[in-house]
């Protein structure tokens, strides 16, 4: 057979072009299985197998079992997270003629009827329901086992994923001041939640998972272990917390008020032990309250963001700062500007710069430091200002309840959005232009008016009376431990930085004491079988930039026991009701509507802590374990009776 050429060299065209052919599919070989292996491999791999995130608990906390000496209990959380299930489906696994049936089925555990449509959609992967609990869950996967071995549908045609949600063993207990975590985003809401949110969050972890039929998908190997936030060890008791919450919420009913908070500290090392208020705040339906323009207000805890003018409670802080003040003159070789035991005219009211003059509840001709105390006398609190003021000046009087009682400025609690409040100062304007410290000003300080506090910075001030002198941090954070290793320690703080003079704290008590006794202002807040120390306060409210005649703030702080006190207590009403109460008084006074609460807390917040009456002879006339003889203080409060009786035949 002969060959052309023309037919040679279309083989040879046809040979060389096969050549090349070749050639190139080695070349695309070469470059998919060689050069671009591993992208080729990884999308291989995405087909079967998929990398999710682990979920991770977030820290706890909980309760200081170890504030009741010699009986530390069981670890008691505040909140815990347990865990949840969020259910998918993965429809394109699902075969057309089971999905009409699967969705009525699956759905009518979940009652999310609105999800139908989510069966019919291209796609690997669509959420039917969020946050079912265990119980559900195991509910739903019994069912699924069944249908799906009996429908022949692969096993991770539907599958669940975990993560952990924000649980609360009492409720709405201590609500305010943890706060909660957001469900959508996992932000914290505010409280501690968000101040410790850096401790609390922990890590996630990551899951390599198997794409078949024959593994599920909430199944598979773990890659990066997660990692659980910190737990948080508060100085707040539990049960001291609920003492506080239930007896503030009486006493605000009884009031009929719109509100009230408390707060609890210990004087020597500054642990809140319980901080409260009413209308409560309950973080498991976080959204209500902040969705809520007023319900939102609930939301904040008003005794580190409200301030308000403290009134008569205020009149301690005076008498402390007057003593003070002696102390210095008499280093400096001269006169103190009046004695405790001196017999002081309190007749006229007249000050410098005031319009008005300053009235008492009674009209006293004469009083002394403890009968000042005890009536809550106005015209006294101004006299012995005015002398000061004379004496040492302004400037002093003002840096002195600055840097003694820390006033005007924030006490550094470890909470979120603490207000500083309002300390005047010389020669400093208002936002309207008028000063803040005019000549009047002294007069108004010593009475607790033209100041604002916070609750929080009253109970700082009346642990330095309390302690002995010394400025005290208050703290809600015991420590903080992860795995086991504490990384934050507040356990050994003790005050320590003195302050004001032991002697001034001690003269202080002694005449407070008489303010719960007969012949005072709060015989509500005697705290029965103990000594107590406190004083009560009645300011009106400012409404659009005006003082309110017809609304008041009304407060009670003191401590228990007297002299080695194992706490101390501010109760604040917002509001209640003015009103007479027959052979009792007007409601709207601190020592007629918030004594009252200060004293239940106290009388059980002392049997809890397993405190020994100091004056089991001090109650009322009637009960059978009156003994007037051996009552504490009785024999100074007749003594004092008597010499104000003397002095005051008006």
């Amino acid at each position: 057979m002969t060959v052309h050429s023309s037919d040679r060299k279309r083989l040879c065209a046809v040979a060389v072009f096969l050549s090349l052919l070749f050639c190139q599919l080695v070349i695309r070989f070469y470059s998919l299985q060689i050069i671009q292996k591993d992208k080729w491999a990884q999308a291989a791999l995405a087909q079967h197998q998929c990398v999710i995130t682990e979920p991770c608990m977030r820290g706890s906390f909980f309760s200081n079992t170890s504030v009741k000496l010699g009986h530390p209990g069981e670890l008691q959380p505040f909140v815990v997270d347990v865990p949840k299930f969020h259910l998918f489906i993965d429809p394109d696994s699902i075969p057309e003629r089971v999905k009409g049936q699967m969705a009525q089925e699956l759905l009518s555990f979940v009652l999310a009827t609105d999800k139908y449509g989510e069966f019919f959609k291209k796609s690997r992967s669509r959420k039917i329901a969020s946050w079912l609990s265990r119980e559900e869950r195991d509910v739903i996967e019994t069912w699924w086992k069944g249908f799906s071995k009996r429908e022949k549908v692969v096993r991770n045609a539907m599958y669940f994923t975990t993560e952990y949600k924000r649980s609360y063993p009492f409720g709405s207990l201590l609500g305010a001041v943890l706060h909660t975590v957001g469900e959508d985003e996992c932000k914290p809401t505010g409280g501690l939640e968000l101040l410790l949110n850096s401790y609390l969050k922990g890590k996630e972890g990551k899951r390599l998972i198997l794409r078949t039929g024959r593994h599920a998908l909430d199944t598979g190997k773990i890659l990066v272990e997660p990692e659980n936030g910190a737990d948080v060890h508060l100085t707040i008791n539990h049960y001291l917390q609920a003492i506080v919450e239930s007896e503030l919420e009486k006493g605000v009913k009884a009031a009929n008020a719109l509100g009230g908070w408390a707060v609890m500290m210990d004087p020597f090392n500054g642990e809140i032990l319980a901080l409260a208020q009413t209308p409560s705040f309950d973080p498991a339906h976080y959204s209500s309250y902040f969705n809520d323009p007023e319900l939102i207000e609930r939301t904040k805890i008003k005794a580190v963001t409200d301030c308000f003018e403290p009134g008569s409670i205020f009149k301690a802080i005076t008498v402390a700062i007057c003593l003070e003040a002696n102390e210095v003159l008499v280093a400096k070789g001269r006169k103190p500007i009046f004695s405790p035991e001196e017999k002081i005219a309190c007749i006229n009211g007249w000050f410098p710069g005031r319009t008005r003059p300053l009235k008492d509840a009674r009209p006293y001709a004469y009083l002394n430091l403890d009968m000042a105390l005890q009536k809550s006398s106005n015209i006294y609190m101004a006299k012995i200002i005015q002398r000061l003021v004379e004496e040492l000046g302004d400037e002093w009087y003002r840096s002195s309840l600055f840097e003694i009682f820390g006033l005007g400025q924030k006490t550094g609690i470890d909470l979120p959005a603490e207000s500083t409040g309002l300390l005047p100062t010389p020669g400093k304007l208002h936002p309207n232009g008028t000063l803040e410290w005019s000549l009047p000003t002294p007069y108004s300080l010593a009475l607790g008016h033209n100041i604002l506090s916070s609750s929080v910075q009253i109970v700082r001030a009346y642990a330095i009376l309390a302690n002995g002198g010394l400025a005290v941090q208050p703290h809600l954070v015991r420590k903080i431990e992860r795995n086991g290793r504490v990384i934050v320690d507040n356990t050994k703080y003790r005050a320590s930085k003195q302050v004001l003079r032991p002697q001034i704290a001690r003269r202080v008590v002694r005449g407070m004491k008489f303010v719960t006794k007969a012949g005072g202002t709060s015989r509500r807040g005697d705290v029965l079988g103990y000594t107590e120390v406190g004083k009560s306060g009645t300011a009106e409210k400012v409404i659009d930039g005006v003082y309110s005649k017809e609304h008041n703030v009304s407060s009670f702080v003191g401590f228990a026991p007297a002299y080695h006190p194992r706490f101390v207590l501010i109760v604040t009403l917002d509001d209640p009701e003015r009103r007479l109460i027959p052979e009792v008084g007007r409601n709207q006074f601190g020592g007629v509507s918030a004594a009252p609460v200060f004293r239940e807390i106290a009388t059980s917040a002392l049997a809890y802590l397993g405190v020994t009456p100091d004056d089991p002879y001090g109650y009322p006339p009637g009960d059978p374990r009156k003994n007037e003889t051996k009552a504490d203080w009785h024999k100074e409060v007749v003594a004092l009776q008597a010499l104000f009786d003397a002095w005051n035949r008006l």
